[in-house]
């Protein structure tokens, strides 16, 4: 049986989903850990149902009053009184990758750094395509970008549950960081001189993706050593933010 996971490491090991659904079905996937359930004091059929399902399967199980798992879900309106924090056995702090690059100098690794993606679908289909382009980490800030939750999962096709998401607190603070670790960070423009495809790809390089409508902030965008442009010779002037991540992680794929 796994290690419980410490209550205070969870915000950047676990997914927390909410809902019936999303909780049943994270409940009978035996291929996923389920750290804890939380129910609704009092909550009639649908906190007892998954109460019971979470018994029958050993899992921790908490009781709080109806407010305080809304607080918890951040979704009152739709959690339906219960909550579970689900195992991602790949998600990591981004400070735990950065120790393991500053014990081996000579580790490759190319990373996505999200800013500002605050649409759930969006996020969802950017961890799918980077987990399955092989990207060494996708950097899913706290602050400013679409919480990890069950739209998310939805989105990914349940990739989210063993993407290698590396958790920070906000997308500046993580480009500081990983600058600082000898990273090339590198951001899309479409008015930007060099093709992606000509881009020199060093060894350690993080992609900033910036949000759907205002793009990548000032404070991140300040961090970016080299702007580079999707080529779109059938003249469009941009793509949708999960499509153009998808081209920039199979490219990073492609080059091997």
């Amino acid at each position: 049986m796994p290690s419980p996971i410490d209550p205070r490491q969870r915000r950047d090991r676990c997914i927390t989903v909410y809902g019936r659904r999303a909780v049943l079905e994270a409940l009978r996937d035996d291929a996923l850990e389920v750290a804890e359930v939380i129910v609704a004091e009092g909550g009639g059929a649908v906190p007892r149902e998954v109460a019971k399902s979470a018994r029958d399967r050993g899992v921790a199980l908490r009781e709080e009053s109806a407010h305080r798992v809304s607080l918890i879900s951040g979704n009152g309106r739709q959690d339906q009184g219960v909550v579970a924090d689900v195992v991602a056995p790949e998600m990591r702090p981004l400070q735990d990758r950065l120790d393991a690059l500053t014990r081996d100098p000579a580790l490759r690794q190319r990373l996505l750094v999200i800013d500002g993606v605050t649409t759930p679908g969006n996020l969802g289909l950017i961890i799918r395509s980077a987990t399955g382009a092989g990207i060494d980490g996708i950097v899913v800030p706290r602050r400013g970008t679409a919480e990890l939750g069950p739209q998310v999962v939805k989105a990914s096709a349940g990739t989210a549950w063993r993407a290698p998401v590396l958790r920070v607190s906000d997308a500046p603070g993580a480009l500081s960081a990983l600058t600082d670790a000898g990273f090339s960070i590198v951001g899309l423009d479409a008015g930007a001189e060099t093709s992606l495809w000509d881009l020199p790809l060093p060894d350690r390089v993080a992609f900033l993706v910036g949000g759907e409508h205002a793009g990548a902030s000032g404070e991140a965008a300040a961090y970016v050593h080299q702007w580079v442009r999707i080529p779109m010779p059938g003249g469009i002037e941009s793509l949708n933010v999960a499509c153009a991540t998808t081209l920039v992680a199979f490219e990073v794929a492609r080059r091997g």
